[in-house]
């Protein structure tokens, strides 16, 4: 029922949304001459704003189109390495450039598209091959395609890993970005393990939940303050049978996007009001500035229920990875085999996601790592965002990780 609510809610704003758009364009029609006095400049920007936070999304495109390598711009173009039912390995090919360290850059599935990282994406560039993981919607993937948990993201790491391949020394170097610091971590202690060929020369991993037990954030005392079976009653929905996925049982990315626009209610209200007074007052540069953002951040996808229901009992409640009680299929994750992968750990001081500590205890847990192939930077000023997009992001952090990749190039 809250799928099929959901869809019903959907259907009308969609409505609502194309004729108030209809209505913001009359508005501002040079033609007409309610454009230019009365309230016609304010009740089209109003509509305007309306029409925007109401309006559908689907699956945005990274649109990199060119990059500059050596003070050249070159062509980038998109090509699919692997694909499987849950995800894909995207890799972004700079025309006529060869060589340069190969960057995996994971992404959260966390109710976003890997397009979220679009600005990671295109600093990265100049400096490196870059893939990324490029997750799909599960509610658009058939049930005959069987389950997708913790162990199977595990399993599509290292498959990336091992498709991108290693040439001599020259091994891959992996990024995580949030929630996939607590699977890449432990991918690259099974991988240094088992000495496979393809384990990344380093693992750099950015506002992630290694120990959530560490300043412990509003996401923490959600995942904690309730029972397990809690979140399998009240938040796992079955998707409907208007998609590929009907009958999947799913944590949907609309219930998502409400938990984070809530946690920031005042933020995005504000946001919201300088965009209509942008567009009163004809800046169009800036309300779009705050359009192409907001066109990213509610563009969101589900997860599929046993992936999450995995995640907050394993990374959340019981804190398996920091105790020592993660398992893959079985097998313990045991930190202490990393030896052979250098770790950098980025932290934001304003995190409210991933508290300050949290990504820091992927260092401590390494007992076994070179102090030399160990790394942390708390990044000043920067929220849970700002530590993989903006201007420090830009400036101040990615300095860092093209630094910390130079140095353990091979």
């Amino acid at each position: 029922m809250l799928y099929n609510a959901y869809e019903l809610q959907r259907s009308m704003l969609a409505g609502a949304s194309a004729l108030a758009n209809v209505g913001a364009g009359l508005l501002s029609n040079p033609a007409n001459p309610f454009a230019y006095f009365g309230g016609g400049p304010v009740l089209g920007s109003a509509l305007e704003v309306f029409a925007h936070a109401a309006a559908p999304r689907g699956k945005p495109a990274f649109g990199l189109d060119t990059t500059i390598v050596d003070g050249r711009s070159v062509a980038v173009s998109e090509e699919i390495v692997l694909r499987k039912p849950f995800g894909q390995l995207k890799h972004f090919v700079r025309d006529g450039v060869e060589g340069g360290p190969k960057l995996l850059i994971v992404a959260p599935m966390s109710g976003h598209y890997a397009t979220l990282l679009r600005g990671t994406v295109e600093r990265m560039l100049p400096f490196a091959d870059v893939y990324i993981t490029d997750w799909r919607d599960a509610k658009l993937v058939p049930v005959s395609e069987g389950r997708f948990d913790l162990d199977d993201y595990i399993d599509y790491v290292i498959a990336f890993l091992a498709a991108m391949g290693a040439e001599g020394d020259a091994r891959s170097h992996m990024l995580a970005v949030c929630q996939p610091s607590v699977p890449c971590y432990a991918a690259v202690a099974l991988m240094n393990a088992d000495e496979h060929p393809n384990r990344p020369r380093t693992l750099t991993m950015m506002g992630g939940p290694i120990d959530t037990r560490e300043a412990p954030t509003a996401v923490n005392t959600l995942a904690t303050e309730r029972p397990h079976a809690w979140f399998e009653q009240n938040v796992v929905a079955t998707v409907p049978m208007t998609y590929a996925g009907a009958g999947r049982r799913v944590y949907p990315g609309f219930l998502q996007l409400a938990g984070f626009m809530s946690m920031n209610l005042g933020s995005h209200m504000i946001s919201h009001y300088e965009m209509f007074k942008h567009l009163v007052g004809g800046d169009g540069d800036s309300a779009d500035a705050t359009k192409d953002f907001y066109d990213e951040y509610r563009a969101v996808c589900d997860m599929t229920a046993e992936f999450y229901l995995q995640t907050v009992d394993l990374v959340f409640q019981t804190h398996a990875l920091p105790n020592g009680t993660m398992t893959h299929r079985g097998r313990p994750v045991d930190p202490a085999a990393i030896t052979d992968t250098a770790l950098l750990a980025i932290e934001g001081e304003r995190d409210d996601i991933s508290g300050l500590g949290q990504t820091r205890a992927a260092l401590t847990l390494a007992t076994k790592l070179a102090d030399a192939d160990k790394r942390y930077l708390m990044a000043e000023g920067v929220g849970h965002y700002g530590i993989f997009n903006g201007s420090k992001w830009r400036t101040k952090i990615a300095p860092v990780l093209e630094a910390w990749i130079a140095k353990h190039a091979g």
